[in-house]
This record gives C-alpha cells, sequence and structure tokens, in this order.
C-alpha cells in the first residue's frame, strides 16, 4: 500500500510502516519553545521532577513575543526561560542579541531539516514543513512532555492533497495560495488532516513562499502542511549549511507514493487567481483584491511582518512597491523583519532605506503586533491591512477593530493610497 509523505516519515521516526489514523509514539527532532508558552512547560517539567532534559541538543527557546520585553509581566516572564536556559546550558537559546521569530529563525539556523518531526506550543510551528518535514504546534503539556521523555504521541493524520496547476501571475505569492485554499474549504475543513501541497505552481515557488503557505495550514484547521523536498529545498539546505557551517542533522527526504492514499484532492489553477484578501472575521473570507477594491475600504494601520510574511522577500516586494513614494498621511506603516538576519540584509541591499523614506517604521523582530501585544496595537474601529496569518475579532487589539489579511505587495500599495489597493495599477 502506497503512503504519503507524512506517513513515510512517521514510518522512519517508528522503525516500522505506519499509516493515517494510527496513534504512535516517536522521537521528537526539534522541540521548540517560547516566551509566551514554555514558562508552563518548564513548571511542568520542574513538578514532574525531572533532573534533565532528555534531548538537550534538540530543544530550543526563542524569545521572540515580547521581547524586548513591554511591562514587568512580560520581563518576569521572560526570566523564566533565561534562568531554565542557563540552568540546563541550553545550546539552543536565542534571546535579544541573536532574536528572531522562531518560524524564521530556525530555518535560518538549520536547526529544522526535511524529514524531521517537530513539535511546538506554537500553533503555526507548521511552518517548518515547508522543508518536507513533519511540523506541528502542541499544548504546553505536550511540550513537557517531549521536554522530559525526546517523545511524544500522535495520531497520524488522513492527507488532503492540493494541486496547483498553472502558472503564477504578477503580484501572486504563497500567501494567496493559501489564502484560496482556506476560502474554498473553510476553517475546518482540514481538521486534524496534513495539508499536502503539490504541482507546477509549487515546484516554481520560492522556499519564502513555501513557508508562508504551510504557516497557515493551521488556520484551515490542519495538524500540519507539508510540501516533498525537491531542487528547491536542497538549494535553501546547501545554502544554510554553508552560511552556519553545519546542519543539525542530515536531511532526508521523502516523496509521497503515487499510489498513496488521500482523503480529498483538491485543484486549483493559479493562472486565473487574482491577490486575495480575507476580510474580517475568519481567514477563510477571502476576496479578490478587485472585490475589496470595489469596496473602497479605508484603512488607519500597514503591517508587514510576522512569521508569515517577514522575510527577505517580503521586505524586497514592499520596498519596489514603494520606492520613490511616500505612504498616506492617515497611515500607519510598521515594519517587522522576521530575524536580525533578515533585517541586516534589508539593510545592506537598501530595502530599509526606501522604506524608511516612505514614511515607515521599522520595528525589531517580534511577534508582538500580529497577536495584539505590543508594536502595532488597534485602537476602536480602526482598520488595518496586514500580512499575518489571524483576524479573529480583537486579534491586534480593540474588539471594534478590522484586519484585513494580504500578500506585502497589497499591503504596500494600501499604504500609499489609504485603503485597500492593488499593487498591479501604476
Amino acid at each position: 500500500m502506497g503512503q504519503t509523505i507524512t506517513e513515510k516519515i512517521f514510518s522512519q521516526h517508528c522503525g516500522r510502516e505506519v499509516y493515517a489514523n494510527e496513534i504512535i509514539e516517536c522521537d521528537i527532532d526539534m522541540v521548540i519553545g517560547n516566551d509566551i508558552t514554555t514558562p508552563l512547560s518548564i513548571r511542568a517539567f520542574e513538578n514532574s521532577k525531572a533532573k534533565a532534559l532528555a534531548k538537550p541538543d534538540n530543544f530550543c527557546i526563542v524569545m521572540d513575543h515580547f521581547i524586548p520585553a513591554k511591562d514587568i509581566a512580560s520581563a518576569n516572564q521572560a526570566r523564566i526561560s533565561r534562568d531554565f536556559a542557563k540552568k540546563h546550558q541550553l545550546k539552543y537559546f536565542f534571546d535579544e542579541r541573536d532574536m528572531g521569530i522562531e518560524h524564521a529563525l530556525l530555518p535560518e539556523k538549520g536547526l529544522v531539516v526535511s524529514g524531521d518531526v517537530i513539535i511546538g506550543a506554537d500553533s503555526h510551528t507548521c511552518t517548518h514543513g515547508a522543508l518536507g518535514a513533519f511540523s506541528t504546534g502542541m499544548g504546553s503539556a505536550d511540550l513537557a512532555y517531549a521536554m522530559i521523555t525526546g517523545k511524544n504521541w500522535f495520531k497520524i493524520p488522513e492527507s488532503i492533497k492540493v494541486v496547483f496547476v498553472g502558472v503564477l501571475p504578477d503580484k501572486i505569492y504563497g500567501k494567496d495560495l493559501i489564502l484560496e485554499v482556506i476560502r474554498q474549504i473553510g476553517v475546518d475543513g482540514a481538521l486534524y488532516r496534513s495539508l499536502e501541497f503539490c504541482g507546477e505552481a509549487i515546484e516554481n515557488l520560492s522556499m519564502d513562499d513555501r513557508f508562508s503557505l504551510c504557516n497557515m495550514a493551521i488556520e484551515a484547521g490542519a495538524k500540519n502542511g507539508i510540501i516533498a523536498p525537491d531542487s528547491v529545498t536542497k538549494a535553501f539546505l546547501a545554502q544554510v549549511e554553508k552560511d552556519n557551517k553545519s546542519l543539525r542533522a542530515a536531511p532526508r527526504f521523502f516523496q509521497s507514493d503515487t499510489n498513496a492514499h488521500y482523503v480529498k484532492e483538491i485543484v486549483i489553477d493559479v493562472s486565473k487567481m487574482e491577490p486575495m484578501v480575507a476580510y474580517p472575521f475568519l481567514p477563510s473570507n477571502g476576496k479578490t483584491i478587485s472585490q475589496a477594491v470595489r469596496d473602497n475600504l479605508k484603512i488607519d494601520q500597514a503591517f508587514i511582518g510576522s512569521c508569515t510574511n517577514g522575510r527577505l522577500s517580503d521586505l524586497k516586494i514592499a520596498s519596489e512597491v514603494l520606492k520613490n513614494k511616500k505612504i498616506h498621511q492617515d497611515v500607519r506603516l510598521i515594519v517587522t523583519p522576521g530575524t536580525q538576519k533578515i533585517y541586516k540584509q534589508a539593510l545592506e541591499k537598501g530595502y530599509i532605506d526606501i522604506l524608511l523614506e516612505a514614511g515607515a517604521l521599522i520595528s525589531n523582530p517580534t511577534c508582538g503586533a500580529c497577536l495584539g501585544g505590543y508594536m502595532g496595537i488597534l485602537g476602536d474601529n480602526e482598520r488595518c491591512i496586514s500580512t499575518t496569518n489571524r483576524n479573529f475579532i480583537g486579534r491586534m487589539g480593540s474588539r471594534s477593530s478590522e484586519v484585513y489579511l494580504a500578500n506585502s505587495a497589497v499591503v504596500a500599495q494600501s499604504a500609499i493610497l489609504g485603503k485597500i489597493a492593488d499593487p498591479r495599477e501604476p
């Protein structure tokens, strides 16, 4: 019987063939914590009387939500992780001096690779499926179990095959592809299933766009999003290995069998797509940019960043739109590079200068604005066009505010015109 890539990854980790709906326990290759959820895991770890991490080199903590600390509570919260990292001499602990949003930082550091099983106490851990890994979010107690045992329990998900055919038009990116998927199947259309992305359009998609695509699999209810590794993946990993002198582990490359079982197959012709905008208050409330322009939606804030779209290509896209332009006088444009390295590269390439000249505010790498924590809170009745991944009621601030999700080009163009705008128009 044929296997999907997700089933093959678990089979390799279990030492036997396993299939969807089986409940298994297997080793974890990377456990990811952050400053918000890890203190709960640390408490559970210490209450268990465990003395040491089962696999200290397969555990990392990234301080990325409220760093630098926004208040006394967040400072005290951060100290719990700092003290734990020091006590256990944690090899992979990333704080202010080498900061980044966890799902941008780990691939950049070579700490997650193809064929891994990865968990994190953050729902967007599914981002790393872009590398051809099984990666999913879990709760803080699940994280503690992995810290203690080096393993975790899984029900192997059934798979939905999403085939993107055709050639991507101008100004269509990974963000648009996933917004279209979610529009079609809804926020629970892939509940506890694997979304496996493939097709001609995926083969020609950059790694940055693949990360963006897999990042939002959770917004369709999926357990994980995944893309089979190919030449693009291997080139990315080779560059990461060169930059870091090594990868955490040797990649393992898996492909789904031609006779693998899928519960559903979805085919999307990207050549007919427009840039997408997800209206409040669900990522599934997708509209075309043409519809959004007709609706004449004035904005108060534009945001470019997050684990979905805070990568170098996003800053490049935004700078190309904003070059020799000024943002609208009634708009605040906030740009958050995903990592310090991305920030530095954007400086070297001149993107930051262009963004600053246009009137943007550049923040440090942080998840703060995305979850309504800090660095971009929305006030009553304010409207934001954002590259983030969620637009629930109150997601970025006031419960009467509105968040519209879109790609970086749409956000940049909207910042110029003061309303949601089409980046394909001059």
